[in-house]
Order: structure tokens, then sequence, then C-alpha cells
């Protein structure tokens, strides 16, 4: 790939309290591997440099960045959560970024892994850097008991996830100094520069921006009673609400902070506990808070649905336009259908950026409970 003068920079595990009471503060020494052998799960992913073009970083005493480097006015943040039963999309989705992006070594990951993941997070972060040996990234612990207690049930069981709910607490989770942060779902791989999304506008007091689809039948993401109430229903009175994917988001984690949308949305959370207002998982939540109020994002930027519904998990197809990210949002994951030899036509796109090693998946239990979601 591409080569730069940049060398390769270390990774931080780094479980973070001191902003949000349900985090914990740990940090693991990070080392190559799992089992301290070299044995991977994964094929090492091609060495991705940036080009002469690409703003350079400050660098500490022996060639490696500091954890303050997260800092760096010049880096490209992307949040993404980190867990067993999804790690082969999300290593999937880190290459597609670093493959089509032009400064690849000015991107910085941001994971988020469940504290009670069957994979602790030592061996998930082993697991990211010998994939990945010069990618720059943290890990963070998500205390699911930050938000299990506000989760109702949802049409499909995946959705109850309370790592689904981890997008909404990284104002906490995430330096203060991180203004900004692309957030990306695991099931999606990226065709395009990511700079580009990056560089979007979000204009006036703009907390968030999305691929809006106004097109989309927006009443039939929340209940006949919510409708039926004038009370919550004028929610929208003010506004003209579209329907938004969050599995795609560029955050001003600024205003984010300071409009304290994490309670707004844990208020609608709450309140579904009491009465049901909605049926599907996370999603709901961010619709009442942000719908009508979001920057418009070209729909390049995400051609959802891939998956097919939340029930059977159908074959789609792309929507009309160009392609600048593919997901595979939906019951249907392109891995899994394609290891059970019934893959949808646009599963093969996903496919490229593929690294898992299916030969290893029986091999002395590297990673206990990793395979069975392969099952």
């Amino acid at each position: 790939m591409y080569g730069g003068a940049v060398p390769p920079c270390v990774a931080f595990l780094v479980l973070l309290g001191g902003l949000y009471p349900s985090l914990a503060i740990r940090s693991f020494p990070v080392g190559r591997g799992v089992d301290g052998r070299g044995d991977l799960r994964f094929s090492e992913a091609p060495e991705y440099r940036n080009g002469p073009q690409c703003p350079r970083r400050g660098r500490y005493d022996g060639g490696a960045f500091d954890a303050a480097d997260s800092c760096d006015a010049s880096l490209v943040h992307i949040a993404m959560t980190l867990d067993s039963e999804y790690l082969r999309g999300s290593i999937a989705a880190v290459h597609s970024v670093l493959r089509h992006a032009s400064c690849p070594e000015n991107i910085f990951f941001h994971f988020v892994s469940a504290e009670f993941d069957p994979v602790n997070p030592r061996s998930l972060t082993r697991l990211v850097r010998s994939t990945f040996p010069s990618l720059n990234f943290k890990v963070y612990i998500f205390r699911e008991d930050t938000v299990i207690n506000l989760i109702s049930s949802s049409v499909r069981q995946a959705l109850e996830n309370p790592l689904n709910y981890a997008r909404n607490y990284l104002g906490d989770i995430l330096d203060p100094c991180i203004g900004r942060v692309i957030y990306l779902d695991s099931d999606v791989v990226v065709v395009d520069d990511v700079q580009k999304l990056w560089e979007t506008p979000l204009t006036g007091s703009r907390a968030i921006g999305a691929p809006e689809y106004c097109h989309a039948n927006f009443t039939k993401y929340f209940t006949d009673g919510f409708w039926a109430d004038p009370v919550l229903s004028r929610v929208f009175r003010s506004r003209e609400p579209c329907y938004f994917n969050t599995g795609v988001m560029v955050m001003d984690l600024v205003r984010w902070r300071e409009g304290n949308f994490r309670k707004s949305i844990e208020n609608w959370m709450e309140l579904q506990k009491k009465r049901r207002i909605y049926e599907l998982g996370s999603l709901p939540p961010f619709l009442l808070v942000f719908s009508g109020d979001v920057e418009s994002i070209d729909h390049r930027w995400n051609q959802h649905g891939l998956g097919g519904d939340n029930v059977r998990g159908s074959c789609r197809s792309l929507h009309p336009g160009p392609v600048s990210l593919l997901h595979w949002s939906g019951k249907g994951k392109p891995w899994v259908r394609l290891d059970e030899n019934r893959p949808c036509p646009l599963d093969h796109l996903w496919e490229p950026y593929d690294l898992f090693k299916p030969a290893a998946v029986n091999t002395g239990g590297l990673l206990p409970g990793f395979s069975s979601y392969l099952a």
C-alpha cells in the first residue's frame, strides 16, 4: 500500500471511568496475537500508509504515539462497537475504511466493548492489534448496567443487546478533547474515502448528521397509542420528521454534551418502560430527539437495509444512485449467509474485506464463545 514516512504506532486499551460513573478504569498491556504464540483468527491486513498530501501528526520519543495523541486535530475519529458476535463484521468494516482512505494513518478508532462479552477486552484488543498492527485505536468497556434497566423488548432479540445503546453515551465515553466522531455499525463496509464523510458540515446547532429518508412511512416507527396521545405526538409539531438510520452518523460531541442529549434519549426510554410507544430497539428514541433536526447527508453514505427486514432477513438490492457505504442492517448478515452457502448477490461485495480465517475456528479455543455465532 502507499508508503509514507510515518512508522506504525501502538494501540491503547483504555477503560475509562472518570467522565461517567458506569465506566470502569483499567488498562491492559497490548500484545501480538491472542494466545501469546501469534495464532490468529484473522489474517493480518495489508499495511495502509498515508500519501504525501496528508497532514503530519506530532510524534513522541521513540517514534510512537502517546495516548494523548488521540486529541490531535488532524485525526478522523470513528467509533464502533466491538463484540464477539459481530467481530467478523467489525474487522471487515475497519479493513474497508483503511483500504479506501486517503490518509489511513490519520484515522483513530474508538471501540466500545461490552463488560460481559464472552471474549474479554484483553483478547479483543490483541486480536485487533495483530490484525491491524499499525492501527490507532482505544478500547473502552461499556458497563451494561448503564442502560440495561432502560431497555424494552423489541421485534428482534438482537436489538435488545445493551451494546446497541452505547452510541448514546459516546459523549461521556470519549475524551473531552474529541469534538466530532463518525459512528459506524459493525455490519458496514466503506467503499469511498471516509474523509469526505468526516468533512460534512453540521449547520446551525445540529448535533448529528445522517442520510434521511423522508419518503418512508414515519408513523410506523411508533405505536398507535403514541400518535393518539396529543401530548406525546406534539413532540414533532414544530419539526418535519424524517426517518434516518443510526448506523451511520456524524456527531458533534460538543453540541451533544451541551444539549445533554444522552439524558433526552434516556427520558424517552424511561417513558417506553411505563407505556409502550415503539417496538424497534434503540432507533425510536433517536428519532424522537433528533428527527427533523438532522443534517441531511447524501444517501450514498448509507445504502442500508441489505440485511433484509428484522424477521426474514431476505435479499435486497441497492437503492438507486452512487454508493460510498454498504450497510447490512436487518436480520441477515453477509458473513453468516456466505458461510451457510446461501449468500445474497450483494453479500459478495462484502467478501473482499473479510479477513477471517475459517480453518482456525476449531483450533485450541483461542477465543471461547467466538465461533458460536457462526453455527
